[in-house]
């Protein structure tokens, strides 16, 4: 089976047999997605069937280095999870943090319908899976150990956080 991902900007990726520049469709085998997919520690507790599952119900992302993935105080773009490369996030021009494969990004927005509040910016060729914004309650309504481990990194994150403030 072949899945279909949608990419940002022209851009040059290895393994993908069909490429055309802009705006335009490459295909990608869905077993690899399946594989990448299975690699995150947000998706561990997902069986071979529901992994298929997610992959083939939400598309990729492929942003260029120096590309604004989510703008902060304009409307967000979904629930992203990075599969590939890095992004900053900035806030009011200075870094705050960086992230990596398995990070996600955009659902502090999402879930409380109010618009980010931080800039993301791919430093690296970034592929991401995204959960458009109004699929994403569902989606974890349905993957109930997927939330859990949001929620735990969430967890992280604001003790980080409240680490850094103090």
């Amino acid at each position: 089976m072949q899945r279909l991902l949608r990419w940002s900007l022209a851009a040059t990726f290895r393994g993908l047999e069909e490429v055309q520049l802009g705006f335009a469709a490459v295909e990608t085998p869905t077993a690899s997605f399946v594989d990448t997919l299975a690699r995150l520690s947000l998706f561990a507790d997902l069986t071979h069937p529901q992994l298929e599952a997610v992959a083939h119900s939400f598309g990729e992302e492929v942003f260029a280095e120096g590309q604004r993935v989510i703008r902060q105080d304009v409307t967000g773009g979904g629930f992203h999870v990075i599969l590939d490369g890095e992004a900053q996030v900035v806030i009011d021009g200075q870094e705050r943090a960086r992230l990596t494969r398995g990070d996600f990004f955009g659902e502090i927005a999402l879930l409380t319908d109010e618009v980010p509040t931080a800039d993301v910016i791919a430093t690296s060729l970034l592929r991401c899976m995204i959960i458009p914004d109004h699929e994403l309650k569902a989606f974890l309504l349905k993957q109930p150990s997927v939330m859990y481990r949001m929620l735990q990194i969430e967890a992280r994150r604001l003790r980080a956080a409240n680490v850094w403030n103090s």
